[in-house]
């Protein structure tokens, strides 16, 4: 009994020990005006360690992976959480349409090439910090392009983590006409309009939300990337991940990725929804947004760690 114990003891101690050398730094990066603060997570007792750059999706995401009054699902720092535990360090950030002071100075750049240069800030941020072993990005949803697109010589290894493969116009126009095959005709016609002539004279009023006069410059510099095209321009580790219960992004835009690069690893993941929890009922899938209870995939965090140590 007595031996138990001991051992009990110093398994506790272990992990009590291991916790804390676990340390986090917020940092305050800048691109020009435009604020990009973040948190940096690491094992300061090991020499060297592999380092993530989370890169988030559409929407007013902050490090967290939460969204005011739409989401809450805590999922980026879960997911730097698990990762560190196995002495992976992790880099994330607000994005920045998260941080409200930003918005004045957004206008004057709003194009998918801005939240390029926020990512390539955070790597020239890490690149040369003798920590870190490598660095990998992770680019989930609409920021699976962004990382392509930032992943340049200082990055060693690539993430798509249910990542569109298609053009953003092409896949609005498929959602539209799903729902309406009148609007999605419209969209069309609107989205061509926008990239032949650089703007759209007349929006239809049902689609104003979309297509209103600010948001024009963004769309017109999204839509020219094409991620099966993009993902062919890497030369680097690759691994192509989507989840089975995923509503917003699906196992064929992972496939027709791998397609694109088949030197990529491709890995679909059962009843992971697109906030990367694990979902047995459907009926929950939607109810994950909004409560961090539900779990991370653990095929999720077992196959990363695979990946970025290997």
């Amino acid at each position: 009994m007595k031996k138990r114990i001991l051992l009990s003891f110093l398994f506790v101690s272990a992990c009590i020990i291991a916790q804390n050398d676990i340390v986090s730094e917020d940092f305050m990066l800048m691109n020009d005006s435009i604020k990009l603060p973040g948190t940096l997570t690491y094992n300061k007792s090991l020499k060297q360690q592999p380092l993530v750059i989370f890169v988030h999706g559409s929407g007013n995401v902050d490090r967290n992976g939460n969204q005011i009054g739409l989401a809450n699902a805590n999922y980026i720092k879960q997911l730097s959480d698990s990762l560190v535990k196995r002495d992976i360090a992790f880099y994330r950030y607000d994005k920045r349409s998260a941080t409200w002071v930003n918005l004045r100075y957004m206008m004057k750049n709003m194009s998918l090439n801005a939240f390029v240069e926020d990512v390539n800030i955070a790597i020239n941020q890490f690149k040369d910090d003798k920590k870190f072993s490598s660095i990998t990005l992770i680019g989930h949803s609409q920021g699976s392009l962004v990382a392509m697109l930032a992943a340049n010589n200082h990055v060693n290894k690539y993430v798509s983590l249910a990542g569109p493969s298609s053009p953003i116009d092409v896949i609005m126009t498929k959602q539209l006409k799903s729902q309406n095959d009148s609007l999605g005709i419209k969209a069309e016609a609107h989205f061509k309009e926008l990239k032949t002539t650089g703007t759209i004279k007349k929006v239809d009023s049902q689609l104003m939300a979309i297509f209103a006069k600010p948001n024009q410059p963004f769309f017109k510099s999204w839509m020219q990337y094409n991620p099966s095209e993009e993902i062919k321009k890497l030369n680097i580790p690759i691994l192509i991940l989507n989840g089975t219960k995923d509503l917003q992004v699906f196992e064929t835009d992972a496939e027709n990725l791998h397609k694109a690069n088949p030197k990529s690893e491709l890995v679909i993941i059962p009843n992971m929804n697109h906030v990367l929890k694990t979902i047995e009922n459907d009926d929950d899938n939607e109810t994950s947004y909004k409560t961090p209870d539900f779990s991370l995939s653990q095929t999720l965090i077992n196959t990363l760690e695979t990946f970025i140590k290997k």
